[in-house]
Formats: C-alpha cells, structure tokens, sequence
C-alpha cells in the first residue's frame, strides 16, 4: 500500500501532527482511561439484550437455558481472551476490523472492515428499537408501534429522533462521550444487580428448574439453538469496544486487556445470575409448558415478572432502565462505528472523507453515515425481532477474523512486543475460529443467507470506492493472502444449507455430523489462512503505514481529564 501524497510521518490516531492532512491537522486525542475503556465495554454487553435474552432463552431450551448460556460465555470468554492480546499489541481506533488487514493485506482487511462496521452500524437502530418497545407502557408512546410491534410513522419520527441525539452526544468529543457513557453505565449495572437480589428475596422455588416438562424439554438442538437464537450470544457482545477506541487511550497496553477481559467477566456473571433468578421466581401457575410461558406483562419480561411476584415500584424503575440501557448500547455502538469506518479509510478501503475530523478531534464524517445507515435499517427492519439474529451473525464473522490474525502474528511477528499474552494462544486461537463458526452455523439457514447478501452488497460498495478513487491510498489486494477467503465464506453457507439446521426435513448432514463438519473446516481454514498469510516483513510494512500505534504517543498528557 502505498500513498499517491506526499508521505506522511504523523498520526491522526496517536495525538501528534498529521503532515500529509489527511487528518486536516487535527487528531483522535488519547483521553480515555481504564474505567472509561472497561465501561465502554460493560455499557455495550449491557443493553436491551438483558431486558430479553433470559425469557426467550428458557422459551427456547426450558431450564436448560442455563447450560446455553454456559456454552455462550465459554464462546465469548475465549473469543475476548484473542481480543485482549491483539487489543494490546495494536491499539489503534477500529482495531477489530484491521487486525485482518494487517495479516492478511487489502482483500481480507476490506472484507473484515465490511463485517465489522455492517454489525455496529446496525446496532444503534435495534437498541433505539427497543426503547421505542418498552416505552410502549406508557400511554403516550402506544401510539409509536402498531400491533404487530412494528413502527408506526410517529415512531419512526421517534427512531429517527433518538438516532440524532446519539449522534449528538458522539460529536461532543471522546471525553464528554465517556463521562456520559460511565454514568449511565453505573446505572445499567446497578439495576440488574438489584433485580438479582430482589428477586432472590421475594421468592425462589428451586421445582421450577425441572417443571414444564424437565430441565431440558427441548434437547441437546433446544439449546444450541438458544445460543445464537434467543439472545445470549447478542447480549454477551460488546466487550470489544475498548478495542475499538484503542486509538484514544492513555495507557492502551495495559489498559485495553484489562478492559476486554474484565467486561466479559462482569457480563457473564451478571447475565448468569439474571437467568437463575428469573426461572427460580416464576410462579407456578405460569410454567405448563416452557414455549408457551405464560404471565401478565410478559412482553416486558422482567418488568411483568417483578409486577406479579409484588414489587410493582421495581416494575417502574425498570420500564425506565428499558429507555436508559438500550440508549447508552446506543450511544457507545455510534461511536464503534465512526471509529471502524475512520479505521477503513485509514487503510485505503473507503472515501478519505471518513477521516476528517472536527477541533474536538471526532471522525464526524463517519457519525453523520451511521446517523444516515441507522435511519435507514428502520425502513426494511422495523423491528428488534426483524434485525437482531442478522446483527448478531454479522457480528461473530466480524470476531472470526481475529483468531486468524493472532495466528498469523504469533508465526511471522514472535519478537513483537506483547503487553498481554495469551497462554495456550496456540490452542484457544483456532477453538474461538471453530467456536465463530459454530454460532454462525447454529443461527440457521435463514439467517446465514441473509448475511451472505448483506456481504454481497458490502463487496459491491467497496468496489465502487475503489473504481471511483475516492482515497489517496493505493491498496494492494494480496489477493494471494487472502484466497482462503471465498472458499471459507461459500462453505460455511453450503455446511449450513445441508445440514440439520438449514432448510430440508431430512438433510444430507444429520443432527452432529454436521457440527462436527463445522469444525473439521474450521480448523483447515484456519491452518490455510496462517499458512498463505503475508510474510513478516510485509506485515510490519503495514503496521507503519497504519501510524497510529500506541509506542507513538506519549502515555500520559497534563491537559488530558480523567474518564
């Protein structure tokens, strides 16, 4: 890769001058600390997704919900653990979708770049969604969704209202950002833990987990579709968001493993004990059998469970919190997504444009897009249920390009400074490949199809960019490096299609065969992938190129407050 401008020695991401004025003279300003980069995190994995993940999970495998979610953090643990060291070797602004490109060159990072910005441009709009639902209680938002739970013309009003104040909020700069984001986030945690506690007191019954028909009515398939199906997969995402403003840490190598690992912690714990309290405190009279579950204000899942079992002051605090967590989810994804397309732009994939920052140092070219994309999601999307097993999808692919780039930087780059790392990486990096996979695959036909066409479209816009030469930087594809790529794409859906959770009564792959098909190709791409990867020299010529890591700004700053 190479630039047409003059070449440039200064960073727009590490707080030092921008020569060649990419970055028009202004910079990512390093502002944010530990508490700020783990609540960023924390307020992420904390959204609508508790408010629903723990009644649609025992829907979907009864009591054994528990052991789904089990399976989800283990998932999610290791997928962080790969995060943690690469977040600390390269703490850069988008981090998650360059990883890739620096492994794998120009055809992967763009493809990377797609699935990562896809799945966090398209999340605002589900946690503006969800707050347009739950406010749905009061009698002066009936009106914002019709009875199918889908927006009404006012309520897209609203949706659209709601996506420019987090927008707003976004283009008063990093700093206001984090201390708007770690007030809410004390809330968002603090809330849960009450309903736990609460909960726990007003009544347990330790029959209900084997009520309704057992403590797994549905089998082994109930609850591996509950993984990716039911919400645990969406509720426990999120922990990359310190990666992703990496480029604006104080201390980004000791802070961002911290941030990564501790947010998932927090996550899994909190979630864990929500479910637990949510099946012991259902009353009797409502479990017959768990896909029909049934008690008054069951569409607040939470919010109707505290109402019945007497606590109806709770049932107010948490119809606000229904509004309060999914806005601060919302809040922290606009951002991920202004910073992954700053990222892309940075890398040569889409128009310079995206790196124009204002005197505050915020990527505002990229705001106004997710603003733009957000608004439009509502149209064809107009609904949580309609986008979230899309987004969720989206997602994992995004993380599946991580472990491939951990291998690949543990062969070609060994001598590279590390502030984390990861014991037994060897092992954990191609099981969170498989494990990827697995949540893809588990998510179904329906669902897998709809993100092929949504990769389509991806690949369209980006071959626009280029034939248009809408940025300065001349990418070099590396198609060598990245011819695993196709192969893995097309056979993930083809596994998919013939396999017991794609479309045919009786399927060519039956019920664990094709799991285990899943992980055979798993563990082959990924050993293709590290084994065409760019060379070392190679790699290390686009780790300059990208200018903004952390050994280039100084770690601490007088004029800098704490977040």
């Amino acid at each position: 890769m190479s630039r047409t401008s003059a070449p440039s020695t200064g960073s727009t991401d590490s707080g030092q001058a921008d020569p060649d004025g990419r970055g028009h003279g202004r910079t990512l300003r390093r502002e944010v600390g530990l508490i700020g980069l783990l609540w960023a995190s924390v307020g992420s994995i904390i959204g609508s997704g508790w408010l629903f993940s723990a009644k649609n999970a025992v829907t979907a495998a009864g009591p054994a919900a528990l052991v789904a979610w089990g399976i989800g953090a283990v998932a999610m643990i290791i997928l962080a653990l790969v995060h943690a060291e690469l977040g600390g070797m390269f703490p850069i602004s988008g981090g998650t979708a360059r990883y890739p490109h620096l492994a794998f060159g120009g055809a992967a990072g763009a493809s990377f770049g797609w699935f990562a910005w896809l799945s966090v441009a398209t999340t605002a709009p589900i946690e503006v969604m969800a707050m347009i639902g739950y406010a749905n209680h009061y009698s002066w938002a009936r009106g914002f969704e019709n009875s199918q739970g889908l927006l009404t013309a006012s309520g897209l009003v609203v949706a659209v209202l709601l996506m420019a104040v987090f927008c707003g909020i976004n283009l008063m700069g990093i700093k206001t950002l984090a201390r708007a984001n770690n007030a809410a986030t004390w809330w968002k945690v603090g809330v849960p833990m009450l309903v736990v506690l609460l909960l726990a007191i007003a009544g347990f019954h330790p029959a209900n987990f084997t009520a309704g028909g057992g403590f797994a009515p549905f089998g082994a398939k109930g609850v591996l579709l509950a993984v990716p199906g039911s919400g645990i997969i969406f509720a426990l995402m999120g922990f990359e968001q310190a990666i992703q403003i990496g480029g604006e840490s104080r201390r980004p190598g000791r802070d961002i493993p911290r941030a990564v690992v501790g947010s998932m912690v927090l996550g899994v714990l909190l979630y864990v004990l929500l479910q637990i309290v949510y099946i012991g405190a259902l009353p009797s009279g409502a479990i017959h059998h768990w896909a029909d579950l049934a008690y008054a204000g069951i569409s607040g899942p939470f919010a109707g469970l505290v109402s019945v079992v007497g606590m109806g002051w709770l049932a107010a605090v948490l119809y606000l919190d229904a509004v309060i967590s999914p806005a601060g989810t919302g809040l922290i994804y606009t951002t991920a997504a202004s910073r992954i397309s700053y990222g892309l732009s940075r890398n040569g994939y889409v128009p310079s444009a995206f790196e124009k920052l204002d005197r505050r140092g915020v990527p505002w070219v990229g705001i106004v897009a997710a603003f733009v994309v957000g608004c439009v999601a509502f149209l064809p999307f107009p609904s949580w249920n309609s986008l979230v097993n899309l987004v969720t999808s989206a997602s994992v692919l995004m993380y599946a390009g991580a472990p491939l780039a951990f291998g690949v930087f543990r062969s070609r780059l060994p001598h590279l400074a590390r502030p984390f790392r990861l014991k037994a990486g060897g092992v954990l990096a191609p099981a969170a490949f498989v494990v990827a996979n697995l949540i893809i695959f588990w998510s179904g036909w329906d669902t897998v199809w709809k993100l092929g066409v949504a990769v389509g479209i991806g690949y369209v816009l980006l071959a626009l960019a280029r034939v248009l030469h809408t940025n300065p930087v001349e990418v070099r594809l590396d198609f060598r490096a990245a011819q695993w790529l196709p192969v893995y794409l097309v056979g993930m859906g083809l596994i998919t299609w013939v396999s017991d959770f794609g479309p045919w009564a009786h399927p060519w792959l039956p019920f664990g065969w094709d799991m285990v098909a899943v992980a055979v190709f798993s563990v082959a791409v990924y050993a293709w992938a590290v084994a065409v990867a760019l060379p070392g020299e190679r790699i290390e010529e686009l780790t300059r190129e990208t200018q903004d890591l952390a050994a280039e700004t100084p770690a601490e700053s007088p004029t800098e407050a704490p977040a």
